[in-house]
């Protein structure tokens, strides 16, 4: 399946607009990577615990919005668009959302 951020696909022909999918992940932080999380904040550097994470969650949400264009017939999605939010009362969960269109080229 081609994704591109890019409401068209350079050398290809859209056919057909099958129509929006979506794929969404949550992912709870656990209190042992924010406790090093904020050690590291403390001191500089990176926080390879969330970047992970946020890798983890990028990767599922793509996998549920690639699943639902498949099951539409697509063989491609433009105009993606990935959204990152911590959420829950303290920010200890990880959203991230993959939005785009399905289509069909030649």
């Amino acid at each position: 399946m081609l994704i591109t951020t890019t409401s068209n696909i350079e050398g290809k022909h859209i056919k057909k607009y099958v129509g929006l999918v979506n794929g969404e992940a949550i992912i709870g932080a656990n209190l042992v990577k924010d406790f090093f999380t904020s050690i590291r904040d403390v001191v500089g550097g990176h926080s390879g615990a969330y970047v992970q994470a946020l890798r983890e969650a990028k990767s599922i949400a793509i996998k549920e919005m690639i699943d639902q264009a498949t099951r539409l017939g697509a063989n491609a999605i433009i105009g993606v668009d990935l959204d990152y939010q911590t959420i829950g009362g303290n920010g200890s969960m990880l959203m991230v959302s993959a939005n785009g269109t399905a289509v069909v080229t030649e």
